[in-house]
């Protein structure tokens, strides 16, 4: 079976990347089987909106490196699972921000999920655009909520736990990955 990557990235008060979540999946389940942390401590120094969530207690073990070191530890890791296909939410802004996995086919979640065409659960009362997306509250958190049915739900904007939730999207929308559009 085929393995897919999700990547989630928290930036900071200059919106350089200060921690990338990672996790990796089942092309055919959406099963997560790892996950990666980077909490990179230069570009964290002064801190953003969301400083306070780079240290919440994750599943794995957050590795504290330069940019470069994540970078290459994400892409050999990658390479290692056979991982050619990156998903995120809101793709190209994870894109342009970690230009150099842009080799990967990158594919954006948010191309199906804010979509009424590609998303059953998007009510029939709620606001489109003439292109059948969602006009607001197609962000990860009202997503997610939208999909679990868990109306308690709040994004932790902590780069691992987005990335996990990410999936979650994924799997709760039941498309198959190459559905995903590439960018």
């Amino acid at each position: 079976m085929g393995y897919f990557a999700v990547i989630d990235t928290e930036t900071n008060w200059a919106d350089q990347v200060m921690s990338i979540g990672t996790v990796i999946a089942e092309a055919g389940s959406c099963r997560q089987v790892d996950a990666k942390y980077h909490i990179l401590p230069r570009e964290c120094e002064m801190g953003g909106m969301y400083y306070d969530a780079l240290f919440l207690r994750t599943p794995v073990e957050p590795v504290r490196c330069s940019r470069d070191r994540a970078v290459g530890e994400i892409l050999g890791w990658l390479n290692s699972r056979g991982v050619t296909d990156i998903f995120a939410y809101n793709a190209r802004f994870d894109r342009n921000h970690i230009p150099e996995l842009r080799r990967l086919c990158w594919h954006d979640i948010m191309a199906l999920a804010a979509y009424r065409q590609h998303n059953p659960r998007i009510p029939a009362t709620a606001e489109l655009c003439g292109t059948g997306r969602l006009k607001r509250g197609y962000g990860v958190e009202p997503m997610l909520r939208l999909l679990s049915g868990d109306r308690t739900y709040r994004e932790t904007h902590n780069a691992l736990f987005d990335a996990m939730d990410e999936l979650k999207i994924m799997g709760l929308l039941g498309r198959e990955i190459w559905e995903y559009p590439a960018l």
